[in-house]
């Protein structure tokens, strides 16, 4: 075990940061949707959630990394359930002729 590091706090820190990205994901996507309520929302519950991990490591450095890996997971599985897989897009459309150009057969 690392010297001075809580395992549990470790945890908080991952679990808070990782929730913190995922209420980032769902802020932005409020605000790119123009819905200023939820974007509202979203920001005072991503304050609260960030301030808990910052007040953590300010404490002791080494928990910076279990921000940044709990970061890592709030983005990646939010955007997995935000937007489900990728999709396979449909084919491009045929490139319509130039004005004044006539089609050849």
């Amino acid at each position: 075990m690392l010297v001075g590091i809580d395992p549990l706090l470790s945890l908080g820190v991952v679990l808070a940061t990782a929730a913190t990205d995922a209420v980032y994901v769902m802020f932005t996507s409020a605000v790119v949707a123009r819905r200023r309520l939820p974007a509202a929302t979203w920001s005072s519950v991503w304050y609260l959630l960030s301030s808990f991990a910052v007040i953590s490591y300010t404490n002791n450095w080494v928990y910076v990394f279990f921000a940044a890996i709990g970061s890592w997971i709030g983005a990646y599985l939010t955007m997995t359930f935000l937007h489900g897989p990728p999709s396979n897009p449909p084919a491009p459309l045929k490139p319509s002729p130039l004005p004044g150009v006539a089609e050849r057969s």
